[in-house]
């Protein structure tokens, strides 16, 4: 049986020298202290010769073979290649042949080196695409390093791998990190052009550190030339938020979209854990919303009591999703919910007499106003999703539900009494049966 690269790797050296042969002559002889030796065995004159190459692996398989038919030829022609070994004259024919194969192999194996290193280049072209980077930086810094790595990894999956991916890191230019924030702001979305600009920063100071480019390009992108940082204590008063709604239902836009909005109000969630809502989530018997944990920020599952207001606007949500499993289903596919930025824009096109707010800005209005009414602080925690710690933590198995529901009630009347003569505009088609007492 022939030999193999893996039959040679593998044969371990014994107590005395053995052999294992190839074809046509060729043989490996193991030594017992682990040296393993090519040979050749041939007849010249009727005569048994045997010759020696070198030891494996340095020279491998394939050059061994290639000894072997030059040996075999040197012999057919009546020429002992134990005699040349030993440093025999070579006739003028045979030595421009001989000479000639020495080239061919010297060329072949130049080949081999380039191609070799030609794929070591490329494979390290590939590594240090902005992707294959993006993936080794998120694994090895931004997931170990941050509680909740998921809104950067949306980040590097909606805009910049498709902006960038494919470029190597040390080409990426300031032009390329601006084209990226401003499709973003194009879409309404200032503050997430600023969390990208803020995400590519850190990972361009990671390629630095790693030696794979020399400049930042995110960094030499001032955060005031995409958005202006907005202070994260916004709360609305009782009276903007009545004149908010009266301009979200009094606006042109969807139906499901002002539902939402109010709905983001009444149920105190964020924005994300809304959308992508789905129908099999929500309990119209029992009243609840329970969404499930790996849609939530702390990956903790979490029960949302709905007021009457609230199912009513599922209720009516149902009919408006075209059998949709999501509630909020995309307008190009029902396989799909709406984009993170389809209510950002659409509270952007309304002509408000409301201070700058952003969606969560909801969830702060809703805490504030709560407690300013003084309901009881882990009822409101546990209504935000907060995890409470310590030995109040302990005692808060039940979660509240009896107490959240009826302050989230009181909660959707007192949003109601806001909107003030606006009340028909918004209650809409919201049905008798819910709003009973």
């Amino acid at each position: 049986m022939a030999l193999s690269d893996a039959k040679l790797r593998n044969l371990k050296p014994r107590s005395e020298r053995y052999q294992e042969a190839d074809e046509g002559g060729l043989f490996i002889e193991v030594m017992p202290g682990g040296a393993k030796v090519w040979r050749l065995r041939y007849r010249l004159a009727g005569k048994q010769e045997k010759v020696t190459l070198g030891d494996y692996p340095a020279y491998s398989l394939s050059e061994a073979r290639t000894w072997r038919d030059d040996c075999k030829a040197l012999s057919g022609r009546g020429l002992s290649p134990m005699a040349l070994k030993r440093g025999d004259a070579i006739p003028d024919d045979l030595a421009v042949t001989v000479k000639e194969r020495a080239q061919k192999f010297i060329a072949d194996w130049c080949m081999q080196v380039c191609k070799k290193v030609e794929a070591k280049e490329a494979e390290a072209r590939a590594a240090s695409t902005v992707k294959a980077f993006a993936e080794r930086w998120f694994s090895e810094v931004a997931e170990p390093s941050n509680s909740n790595p998921r809104n950067i990894r949306r980040i590097l999956d909606k805009d910049v791998i498709p902006g960038v991916g494919d470029k190597q890191i040390a080409d990426v230019t300031v032009t390329d990190v601006l084209a990226i924030t401003d499709a973003i702001k194009a879409r309404g979305a200032d503050q997430s052009a600023l969390q990208t600009r803020n995400v590519m920063k850190r990972l361009f100071a990671y390629a630095i550190a790693r030696e794979l480019t020399r400049f930042n390009p995110a960094a030499a992108v001032e955060a005031q030339f995409i958005a202006t940082a907005k202070s994260r204590d916004v709360a609305l008063t009782s009276d903007e938020v009545g004149k908010l709604l009266r301009a979200i239902y009094q606006s042109s836009m969807k139906r499901a979209n002002k539902l939402g909005l109010h709905l983001l109000i009444l149920c105190m969630v964020r924005k994300s854990e809304l959308i992508e809502a789905r129908w099999d989530e929500v309990d119209f018997d029992e009243a609840v919303w329970s969404i499930p944990g790996e849609r939530m920020k702390k990956d903790r599952p979490h029960i949302v009591p709905l007021s009457r207001q609230a199912l009513a606007m599922f209720d009516e949500l149902k009919g408006l999703s075209s059998g949709s499993e999501f509630i909020f289903p995309s307008r190009n596919t029902l396989k799909k919910p709406i984009a993170h930025s389809t209510l950002n824009v659409a509270v952007r096109t309304l002509d408000l007499d409301v201070r700058d707010f952003v969606l969560h800005d909801f969830r702060r209005t809703a805490s504030t106003l709560l407690h300013e009414a003084g309901f009881n602080s882990d009822w409101i925690e546990k209504c935000l999703a907060h995890e409470t710690k310590g030995i109040r933590g302990v005692y808060n198995r039940a979660e509240y539900i009896g107490h959240r529901r009826e302050m989230l009630q009181w909660w959707a009347d007192f949003v109601d009494a806001q909107i003030e003569e606006g009340r028909k505009v918004i209650i809409g088609r919201f049905g008798k049966a819910y709003r009973a007492a």
